[in-house]
């Protein structure tokens, strides 16, 4: 809970909870002014910025737009394609260029698989316990041979596939 004196202070400099009204080129404050290109972003789906890409204009540029006002006919193309950039940030072929950034989620990918395979083996070797000895391929050999002195489920089961004869399974 703030204090009566900051509270009071608060609402003097009219901080916290007064509103105020602003234009797209100023801050709602108004101390802070915007550099000279703003944050425009084009898309493909909505390609016209609501403000320039330039909004502070120098001496050339501002003789530029002049320029501008009268016949486009009388404009070379270094001068139309930097009017274009005053207005625009990228063109859509800039637009639609491929990025790199495949190549960085790949790699984070293929890091994190590596990293995962590494603590998969660290767990083999030092978490796991040892193999038990029921897992052992004599031991498993034993149980089998154990199942099938017993002739357990003799009609369906392994006592079934076991020819007691011969000593070797039925085919």
């Amino acid at each position: 809970m703030l204090s009566r004196a900051a509270w009071s202070l608060l609402m003097r400099t009219g901080g916290l909870g007064t509103r105020g009204t602003h234009s797209p080129g100023s801050t709602a404050g108004g101390q802070r002014r915007l550099s000279p290109y703003v944050d425009c972003y084009a898309q493909r789906s909505y390609p016209m910025p609501d403000e320039p890409f330039c909004t502070e204009l120098s001496e050339e540029q501002r003789a530029l737009k002049e320029k501008e006002k009268s016949s486009w006919a009388q404009l070379s193309q270094a001068e139309k394609v930097a009017l274009y950039r005053l207005q625009f940030q990228e063109t859509f072929a800039e637009m639609n260029r491929r990025s790199n950034e495949w190549k960085t989620v790949m790699g984070c990918v293929f890091f994190f698989i590596g990293f995962t395979a590494l603590m998969i083996w660290w767990q083999r070797i030092y978490v796991f316990p040892e193999k038990v000895v029921t897992l052992t391929d004599e031991r498993k050999a034993q149980q089998l041979q154990r199942l099938l002195d017993m002739k357990s489920n003799p009609i369906q089961g392994l006592a079934a596939q076991w020819d007691y004869e011969k000593k070797e399974w039925k085919k």
